[in-house]
């Protein structure tokens, strides 16, 4: 069985896969300055290692003012002083191999920095070699934006430059211009920038905003959505910009041509991987467009396991929902991110970490590729940072009604008894919970029954199991709060049960049906008492 599994992966790694999301800001500190660097991620590879994963994915390292914390990039091909240099990163893909773990890094290519060389030339003037490199429009009559497009990050989308008397694109700060993809020199760079990381190494992609490449060339209005919801939430308060069907300003039909692009390359370059991030009014139908075949992405996610809604009822109709949509293309599955509230809050509401070892139980469970944020094995909660420590511009531009992101990218806590959980000697860039210090990896390690370890028995099962890693899915719900899923490919069937909720329950099984979770194995009859998440770990 393991030979198998083995040649399989070898030939297509990523299909079931769990990849390894590392925020390099606050991973691992290794010079003393309080924010984590390259070399800080190379000195935790063994303990990568030992999770079992089989890639990482690296958020942006490269140079960047950091007014989005690396979001917003200056030049594509070097990395940030405050990181390390091109020799480290080499060195980081070299130490990788040798311990089996694939490296993915961020490309964060719909916009670049406002103070990048291209954006500098382009808005000099409308007649230098870059004039058409990004997305610029005359005002119109009364001097207003040239269309009703909203910014995600703030306001309006548009940004007027007196130099060329015109405005700019910026569909997040705007400080972040959007680069123009209609001009064919834009997309031979682009592809050039990805080119130089796959020569040094890289074996595959995330794409950032994957569905925002391409704009309306009419720039035409966004018509009016019917069914905002007023009331701020947590992925998009205090904005305007859920109040528009986002139509024209990205998912254009355009960005299916450059993704294939992008999948050529790759290509080149054998075994790699390419996942879009796909943030849309209706994502679904671009998630199965832009991964069907052999010549699209690899595999892509939504948010939808990303929001704050948490029940059995909505855990299955997505998985329903994307397997009936994706027809024969690969999805990705996370619950949480750099960008959202972490999963251990956001649904497990700081209970303890009980609730999350189901939680990455039934994550394991899905068809698709799995991706992992750095500390939700450790069983992590979101941080209140204190109002006056705020760092993420997100937050600032909403305050009081939400602080922003830095709640799930503070420093990972590695030993309970050192100054600021081991993760720096100094003081680090954002506040470590005290919390988080006592879920520590040092304090994990040796517990058998940790949320680390059984974090890594999870996954040790996965990568066991073909019928988890590339069998057909079928998923239901079972009385109020249980999810059972069956896994099958060619022969080997696994068949689970997750309750999650906080009291046992009685639901009505077939005789045939059985749970193979590693830590909690029975046979059930057809009244079976299924035991809640706070008796199972």
């Amino acid at each position: 069985m393991i030979e198998t599994i083995n040649s399989v992966k070898e030939s297509d790694w990523w299909r079931g896969a769990v990849i390894y999301q590392v925020y390099p800001r606050s991973f691992f500190d290794s010079n003393g300055d309080g924010v984590g660097d390259l070399p800080g991620i190379i000195s935790k590879l063994d303990y990568l290692s030992d999770l079992g994963i089989d890639a990482i994915w690296i958020s942006p390292f490269f140079q960047s003012p950091m007014d989005d914390f690396g979001y917003d990039v200056s030049n594509y091909r070097q990395v940030d002083p405050i990181f390390g240099t091109l020799a480290d990163f080499d060195v980081l893909v070299e130490s990788a191999k040798k311990r089996r773990i694939r490296v993915l890094i961020d490309q964060v290519v719909s916009h670049t920095s406002n103070r990048h060389p291209w954006f500098i030339e382009s808005a000099s003037s409308r007649d230098n070699s870059k004039a058409d490199w990004y997305v610029w429009a005359d005002p119109r009559a009364d001097g207003t934006p040239p269309n009703n497009w909203m910014a995600a990050f703030e306001g309006s989308a548009w940004k007027y430059s007196p130099q060329r008397r015109q405005y700019y694109l910026h569909n997040f700060l705007e400080s972040q211009p959007d680069l123009n993809f209609h001009n064919p020199e834009v997309v031979d760079q682009v592809l050039s920038d990805m080119r130089f990381w796959l020569e040094r190494g890289v074996q595959g992609f995330r794409l950032d905003t994957a569905n925002f490449y391409y704009h309306d060339r009419l720039l035409r209005d966004n018509p009016a959505n019917p069914n905002v919801q007023v009331t701020p939430d947590i992925a998009n308060p205090a904005s305007l910009y859920s109040w528009q069907i986002h139509q024209y300003d990205k998912s254009q039909p355009e960005n299916l041509g450059f993704l294939k692009k992008v999948r050529t390359l790759l290509n080149e370059f054998g075994e790699t991987f390419s996942v879009g991030e796909i943030g849309a009014d209706q994502a679904l139908p671009l998630m199965a467009q832009y991964t069907q075949g052999n010549d699209h992405l690899h595999s892509a996610y939504t948010f939808d396991l990303l929001s704050p809604e948490f029940s059995a009822e909505r855990i299955v109709k997505i998985v329903r929902d994307t397997e009936a949509a994706i027809g024969s293309g690969w999805p990705c599955w996370a619950m949480s991110n750099h960008d959202v509230m972490r999963v251990a809050t956001r649904w497990g509401r700081d209970r303890e970490p009980t609730l999350l070892k189901s939680l990455i139980a039934l994550l394991f469970s899905l068809r698709g590729t799995v991706c992992v944020y750095q500390g939700e094995e450790l069983g992590l909660t979101e941080v209140d940072i204190p109002v006056d420590q705020i760092k993420d511009p997100y937050g600032l531009r909403n305050l009081p009604v939400f602080k922003g992101r830095d709640g799930c990218r503070t420093p990972m806590p590695w030993d309970f008894e050192s100054v600021h959980a081991g993760f720096t000697p100094a003081i680090p860039w954002l506040p470590v919970d005290p919390l988080h210090a006592s879920r520590s990896v040092g304090s994990q390690i040796n517990d058998e029954q940790s949320m680390l370890r059984v974090f890594q028995r999870l996954v040790k099962w996965r990568k066991q199991n073909l019928a988890l890693q590339w069998g057909s899915i079928s998923i239901e719900q079972l009385g109020r709060e249980v999810v059972f899923i069956r896994r099958e490919h060619e022969g080997c069937e696994l068949q689970m049960l997750f309750n999650l909720g906080e009291q046992a329950e009685t639901v009505e099984l077939s005789p045939d049906h059985s749970m193979l979770l590693p830590s909690h194995a029975a046979w059930f009859n057809d009244q079976t008492p299924v035991p809640s998440w706070r008796s199972i770990y």
